[in-house]
């Protein structure tokens, strides 16, 4: 174990761990200000934040040597008998002096700029800034251009970091954005003809710790402090990045990444990042409908759920479980998939469970870091099938399922779907016409909804709490943060409510369940920790948290800070 001594307070470092002297005073609970590091990026240590007092303290003696000039801390390791002193007079100098460097060229327009609330120029100004302006003000201008579809440069604001540079030099890979002209004139752009519009573009914005960047998408259409953060998983593609979005009178604004090392680290793709227009999209189908003739009458929710109850228990009855099938859509969470299996096999044992349309797209786009993309564009395809597997020997897939219609094997189907994309067409469509019964579960209109005798209203990933399987077999859990579109219900309330479940359905309970009963499920039996849980291996990387919160994000946010206030009162 090495010794660091931070501020007069010693602290413990494994010996395996390469630590800088931020993530070391961090494990201290002592916050150094800086701009230009980022724990995924290289260092550059061109911000001059972070200077620090370092020494050497000699084990023998207790003797401590300083160093007579500040080291960048970004840069500096941290090593057994390493002395820090962030707190000295010649630090706080330092950390002036680069604040009032930067305040110099930069615009104060945080009225209308996006970053509010999270800025971190704003934050360390308080700590770290002049309380006095020494300079004659400069008027207010504003260079914005398009960096990309879902980027936008607001170069007056750039502070040089050159974070957003190094970014898509060594994580996505594409090496678009360079810094143009030297000294003061200094500037951010694009190489010209590549502007920046590759699947990871948005975690330029992310990273920015000023409002130079800022997501296009966002712009202008809230403040962050009105909005309330919600921590979930990716629903877009099998990798289930973790992910937080952020949601105001049930509007679903914005969606960000969030650390996790088993899984996607600091980063997230914009497909999941951006492409959620289905959430509140019009068209959302949103109470029960039962067709009659070429029309489709609503129902109340208790009437519409005991009418299917009853239409699929006569085809059993009439035909036989085995001519009843359900379609456990790859969308479902675990839960989900568990108590829709068991209402099928308490309908009838001898039900056929099939697994829902896999969407797949082109082939793993994998970028220069690791990060990828999976052609899987679904979440939980791995958890349903051990969900099917633990009901019946075989999986039968969409294609099987198809196969068996064009055959004249099944009478009846339940058939869960949940895509945020149209997924079916009039020729998958026309092969369910001779059903005697069709329930379609689903959140938008299709050609196979239009076909359907009863149409029940699902959710939104983002609308219900429940656990994912990505493609390793991680399984992690994402919670609720707006209500399900026009008042209705969330699917594992639907799924218990057929039961005959009495009360709320509860996600947690249900997982208990589930471990319990499924083997591949139970290394969760005591609930799925934040960074997830390894079903197969039972590996499991935690991030690492301090009183600062985690150790890629140093500073507390606007949210955090207002959270404090609360419990404090």
């Amino acid at each position: 174990m090495a010794t660091i001594t931070v501020d007069g307070q010693d602290i413990q470092i494994g010996d395996a761990e390469r630590l800088n002297v931020i993530q070391a005073a961090d494990r201290a609970g002592v916050a150094i200000p800086f701009y230009c590091w980022h724990p995924g990026l290289s260092v550059v240590a061109s911000c001059r934040m972070c200077l620090v007092e370092t020494g050497t303290k000699n084990k023998d003696t207790g003797e401590i040597t300083m160093m007579p000039k500040l080291v960048p801390a970004c840069q500096t390791p941290a090593k057994d008998g390493t002395v820090v002193v962030t707190n000295s007079e010649k630090v706080r100098a330092n950390q002036n002096f680069v604040q009032e460097g930067i305040l110099l060229d930069h615009p104060v327009d945080c009225p209308i700029c996006d970053q509010a609330g999270e800025c971190w120029l704003q934050d360390y100004y308080f700590n770290h800034g002049h309380q006095e302006r020494r300079a004659d003000v400069r008027p207010f201008t504003s260079k914005r251009r398009e960096m990309g579809p879902h980027v936008t440069l607001f170069a007056d604001r750039c502070v040089m970091c050159s974070r957003c540079v190094r970014f898509t030099r060594e994580v996505s890979g594409g090496g678009e954005l360079q810094i143009i002209d030297r000294g003061s004139h200094a500037e951010i752009d694009i190489f010209p003809g590549y502007p920046l519009d590759d699947k990871m573009s948005g975690n330029t914005n992310d990273i920015c710790p000023v409002g130079a960047l800022c997501s296009t998408d966002f712009l202008y259409e809230q403040r962050v402090w009105f909005m309330e953060p919600h921590d979930s998983v990716c629903t877009r593609c099998s990798t289930g990045c973790s992910v937080q979005f952020h949601v105001n009178n049930d509007q679903l604004y914005r969606i960000q990444p969030r650390y996790n090392p088993n899984v996607n680290d600091w980063w997230m793709c914009d497909l999941g990042r951006y492409e959620n227009g289905h959430v509140r999209a019009p068209e959302r189908i949103g109470s029960i409908k039962q067709r009659a003739a070429d029309k489709f009458t609503d129902h109340l929710w208790p009437e519409g759920l005991k009418a299917i109850h009853e239409a699929l228990a006569g085809v059993a009855a009439k035909s036989g479980g085995a001519k009843l099938a359900f379609v456990l859509s790859p969308y479902l969470t675990c839960e989900e998939a568990y108590l829709l299996a068991s209402y099928a096999r308490k309908t009838a044992p001898d039900t056929l469970l099939v697994l829902g349309k896999v969407p797949v797209v082109g082939q793993d786009e994998k970028f220069k870091s690791g990060f990828t993309v999976r052609a899987e564009r679904c979440p939980n395809r791995r958890g349903v099938e051990e969900v099917i597997r633990h009901f019946q020997a075989t999986i039968v897939d969409w294609a099987g399922l198809l196969t068996k219609l064009d055959a004249g094997e099944l009478a009846g189907v339940y058939l869960t779907a949940n895509y945020p994309d149209q997924w079916t067409d009039d020729a998958e469509a026309a092969k369910f016409e001779r059903l005697s019964l069709l329930v379609v579960h689903d959140i938008l209109p299709s050609a196979l909804a239009r076909k359907a005798h009863f149409i029940v209203p699902g959710a939104a990933s983002v609308e219900k709490d429940g656990s994912y399987v990505n493609h390793a077999g991680l399984i992690q859990t994402g919670e609720w943060g707006i209500r399900p579109a026009e008042g209705g219900h969330v699917d594992g309330q639907s799924f218990s409510d057929l039961l005959g479940r009495k009360g709320l359905y509860q996600a947690s309970g249900v997982l208990a369940e589930l471990a319990g009963a499924v083997p591949f499920f139970a290394r969760a039996a005591d609930g799925v920790p934040e960074a997830g849980l390894n079903l197969v291996t039972g590996e499991e990387k935690r991030p690492r948290t301090t009183a600062l919160g985690t150790v890629t994000h140093p500073l507390p946010t606007f949210r955090s800070i207002a959270s404090e206030m609360l419990e404090v009162e």
